[in-house]
């Protein structure tokens, strides 16, 4: 009897693995074949955009395509050593009397005897867009994220209100922002600025109030049951919890913004975007490369300072695989 029970309970466990396995190869069919049809959906999209790129000039996309890269192989300085003379504004050997080698005259001279190469003087404008946009538009955040969140504010119009107001601010590019305000404010940094700070707002507003909304509440139900006010409550309750994550979302946006404020720049917005726009219009060649290498450098050194100061302020051990199970 018990030799039978056992057949039997065995028997019964086979049968439900296979169903199980029965229920997993048919989910492995279905998602293979989601896969080969949104391949197909894919070609099809991208065959279709090619063809109307094509339509679109004038039959000329495909037969210009195999000189795509012609413009690079073109575009080279006469010496390698001639993007060093830009970046720095030295004199150039090939000195024609043209502005495409009088690196000189761009000089920022802060004294008699001392300058500031004129692509470094750009590049600090550009930086100091970034530096203040992302002050001012993660202050804008920081007063608008709490009243948008459901876990403090009951109101569901005045979450509805602020919500919408970060929507209306994060919709528009920077870039679309400030080629408006140029032609109120003219060109300028001013206009580059008021542009990422308005779009700045709306994008880490949204990241504030979602990281607020995922906050502990018993620190706030302890705080309401003893008194405290609204005002204690967020500071005493939320804002210890949720400060990591801001100041981590801030640095992630000021290398947003470092990006950003140079694109603008070829709109008017100045900086090193604006000579950068001239330099490729003009075909200059060394001061492109050089503004392209200033570029790169900026932004490595942007993302590791972000890092480490991050590792600062939140602690190296959040940073570390392992430890925060340990």
């Amino acid at each position: 009897m018990a030799h039978v029970a056992e057949t039997a309970q065995f028997s019964g466990l086979q049968e439900s693995s296979r169903t199980i396995l029965d229920h997993y190869q048919s989910q492995v069919r279905t998602r293979r074949i989601y896969t080969v049809v949104s391949i197909v959906v894919f070609l099809i999209v991208l065959g279709a955009s090619l063809d109307f790129a094509n339509e679109a000039n004038s039959g000329k996309f495909f037969e210009r395509l195999p000189y795509f890269f012609d413009f690079i192989k073109s575009f080279v300085p006469n010496s390698p050593l001639e993007i060093f003379r830009a970046m720095f504004d030295l004199p150039s050997p090939y000195a024609d009397g043209s502005i495409k080698f009088d690196y000189t005259s761009d000089r920022v001279w802060i004294t008699d005897s001392f300058y500031i190469p004129n692509f470094f003087y750009q590049l600090a404008i550009t930086l100091n867009i970034a530096i203040v946009s992302t002050i001012l538009g993660s202050t804008g955040a920081f007063l608008l994220c709490f009243f948008a969140s459901s876990n403090l504010v009951g109101s569901r119009a005045v979450r509805w209100g602020v919500r919408r107001i970060m929507e209306i601010m994060r919709a528009f590019p920077e870039i679309v922002i400030a080629g408006l305000l140029a032609a109120i404010l003219s060109i300028g940094p001013i206009a580059a600025i008021i542009a990422v700070s308005f779009h700045t707002i709306g994008a880490l507003g949204k990241l504030f109030f979602e990281v607020v909304e995922n906050a502990d509440m018993k620190p706030d139900e302890g705080l309401r049951a003893a008194g405290a006010s609204w005002l204690e409550r967020v500071r005493f309750a939320i804002l210890p919890q949720v400060l990591p994550n801001f100041v981590s979302y801030t640095l992630l946006r000021t290398e947003i913004n470092v990006r950003a404020s140079t694109i603008i720049g070829a709109v008017g917005g100045g900086g090193i975007g604006e000579v950068f726009s001239l330099s490729i219009g003009r075909d200059h060649a060394a001061k492109t490369y050089a503004i392209i290498i200033l570029l790169l450098v900026t932004v490595i050194c942007v993302d590791q300072f972000s890092a480490w100061l991050r590792r600062r302020l939140i602690g190296r051990q959040s940073f570390e695989f392992g430890r925060g199970a340990a």
